[in-house]
């Protein structure tokens, strides 16, 4: 339609006379004006009071004026003797297009929901409701345009589900009854405040603006008749009880292929049903506990991280990141946290290297570590090994047990890599455990869940590809007798030994290797004399070892990937235990005297849990372990970098 008048305003310029076209553009010019005008008040009514005829009104303005704005341009044209000109049709288009895009721009301005109110103050004391539930409306609209945001220190994070739990209400006040609270307003905001022992951090739930508003509203007399206040309060703890409820059910870490939880779809519909069961009942506590995992150990980490708070100090401290690739920046940083304990007398006075050497080596000296006096990732860790940051640890745990299934399994093992422990559970009771040995920081144990399926006594051992290239070939190629030193056979693909002399060794590498290299049986195998077999992606298992010395160190990451097992045999025995009659108590011991090969399967297969946990709850106490991987560090810095605990 617009194109039309364009079109027609084109011919008649080409057929009327001069005078009269000037005539007739001079009074095109005064109606656009006026149009306009028109067009400019229409859309301001449609923002702010946006009723259905001021909208139709605002769009039929829009287009004449638009119209009669189009046969201005082509006016101007004609006198500039462009009308003639080869280009003048694609210029015509282009006027077209800008014309259209700038109604469209107007059009949807129209749509925009107005800014929530800081205060509406409601004179009558029977019209609050009335309004409560119009500046509920607005604000709604508002942050959902705005992805959450109502102004510019309240945020809804859960503003899609707020929506749509007060578009089915009506937007009626859920919280509130007759000029007062509900019971159960006080209980969460009370929840909200002890929420830090559950591992989460009261800030992200509207602490401090709840506070407030609650305040503002029992003791102003006149803030009880601020309906924007109680509509903005009432949105604030809807949305903190439907966070809460996320994050107590499936916490804040993102999800992968390993902990996806498969009997569990997440159903937002269950922060609503939590929500609606707290308005019924008034039980805050045991409806969000209820969302909580069902595990003993989680339990009994909530249970120290109880006993961590009472006696907490949550000064903050500056955190170091290390290595920094702006060493300069590093140092003034190093240099503020030493002089925020005491270390050093300025954050900024200027230290010389030797100041920094014997600041660093006093500091290691006194923490136990190996003195260098200079600065490395374990200097570093203590500095940032603040109660702060124990915290972060601490919810960073809780949150990984939300990434288990809802049912554990009765019978399974558990390997904690930071523990450098293993466990075995059996109907909830820990049967026994064992200390392991895992990956280093360069060949780190995976995370996994698997299900050991058979053991093998007296295994041999196929070398990974990666080892055989990264640690043995280089030492082949100096001395070939280095394979027998290590046991080490080399076979073909069709498993016939090849004698390793024959062999012209400066022509293999990692793109030219025909050949596997195991290691025979026996006590000198890298797996010891048994082998649990598991499977997995990363060609690790869980084995006996050849050099069980290691046992004996406080840091065990010392292995390729595989976890060895100190009580390897325990193990066994406990796989085979309902068959007491196919495998007697002595019968593995006797195997491993004779030294005799045997593959043990048919026992009901027992699921296997490879996970990260840098702190467990041991006696009423949480017990730290260190981030070997700097998995912690990873997700402080992604997930709770910014986090303040109110």
């Amino acid at each position: 339609m617009t194109g039309d008048w364009a079109d027609n305003c084109w011919t008649l310029r080409q057929i009327s006379r001069p005078s009269e076209i000037n005539m007739l553009f001079f009074i095109g010019r005064f109606r656009a004006s006026v149009c306009l005008g028109k067009t400019l008040f229409c859309s301001w009514c449609c923002i702010k009071v946006k009723p259905l005829a001021s909208l139709i009104k605002s769009s039929i303005y829009i287009h004449f004026c638009i119209s009669l704005w189009q046969l201005t341009l082509m006016s101007s044209i004609r006198s500039k003797n462009l009308l003639t000109s080869p280009g003048h049709m694609m210029l015509k288009s282009k006027i077209l297009l800008l014309t259209r895009s700038f109604m469209l721009v107007i059009l949807a301005s129209c749509g925009a929901p107005e800014k929530p109110k800081d205060n509406d103050i409601v004179p009558l004391e029977e019209d609050i409701n009335t309004r409560i539930s119009k500046n509920l409306q607005q604000t709604i609209e508002y942050a959902v345009i705005n992805k959450g945001r109502i102004n510019d220190s309240i945020l809804l994070s859960e503003v899609t589900l707020v929506e749509k739990v007060y578009n089915g209400n009506g937007y009626k006040s859920i919280w509130r009854n007759d000029q007062e609270w509900l019971p159960a307003t006080d209980s969460l905001f009370e929840f909200i405040k002890r929420s830090k022992e559950l591992g989460l951090f009261p800030a992200d739930y509207h602490l401090r603006s709840v506070q407030g508003s609650l305040y503002q509203l029992a003791n102003d007399t006149l803030a009880v008749k601020n309906a924007a206040l109680w509509s903005r309060a009432d949105l604030m703890l809807t949305d903190a009880i439907l966070l809460i409820a996320r994050h107590l059910k499936y916490g804040r870490l993102e999800r992968d292929s390993v902990t996806l939880r498969a009997d569990t779809v997440i159903n937002e519909d269950i922060f609503i049903n939590a929500l609606n069961q707290v308005l019924q009942t008034g039980d805050v506590a045991n409806t969000l506990h209820q969302l909580e995992p069902k595990h003993p150990d989680y339990d009994s980490l909530k249970l120290g991280l109880k006993s961590f708070l009472d006696s907490t100090n949550f000064r903050r401290y500056t955190y170091l990141v290390y290595p920094d690739k702006d060493s300069a920046n590093f140092y003034r940083k190093l240099q503020k946290r030493l002089f925020e304990s005491d270390i050093v007398e300025s954050a900024v006075e200027p230290m010389d290297t030797t100041a920094w050497r014997t600041v660093l080596a006093t500091y290691q000296k006194e923490k136990g570590l190996r003195v260098t006096g200079k600065i490395n990732e374990t200097t570093v860790n203590s500095l940032n090994n603040t109660e702060w940051e124990k915290f972060i640890r601490a919810a960073i745990t809780l949150d990984r047990y939300k990434l288990l299934s809802d049912t554990m399994p009765l019978t399974y093992v558990w390997v904690n890599i930071p523990a450098f422990m293993l466990k075995v559970v059996d109907t909830d009771t820990m049967v026994f455990e064992s200390r392991v040995i895992v990956g280093t920081t360069k060949t780190r144990t995976p995370v996994l869940t698997s299900q050991v399926s058979n053991f093998i006594t007296y295994p041999q051992w196929t070398v990974p590809y990666s080892i055989i290239f990264k640690e043995m070939l280089p030492q082949i190629k100096r001395d070939v007798g280095y394979l027998a030193k290590q046991n080490l056979m080399i076979v073909d693909k069709n498993d016939s030994i090849i004698d390793p002399y024959t062999i012209d060794w400066s022509k293999l590498n990692k793109n030219r290797f025909p050949y596997l290299i195991k290691q025979r049986q026996g006590d000198d195998n890298s797996l010891g004399v048994l082998k649990f077999n598991f499977a997995n992606k990363y060609s690790v298992y869980l084995h006996d070892t050849n050099a069980r010395w290691m046992f004996g160190k406080s840091d065990r990451a010392l292995s390729h990937g595989c976890v060895r097992v100190k009580d390897f045999q325990r193990l066994a025995n406990f796989l085979v235990r309902n068959d007491t009659i196919k495998y007697p108590p002595d019968t593995l011991k006797s195997w491993i005297s004779r030294q005799e090969k045997h593959v043990v399967s048919g026992f009901a297969k027992v699921p296997v849990y490879i996970r990260y946990f840098s702190c467990e709850g041991r006696g009423g106490k949480i017990r730290f372990y260190p981030d070997i991987y700097s998995e912690d560090r990873i997700l402080r810095n992604r997930y709770f970098g910014d986090k303040t605990i109110m």
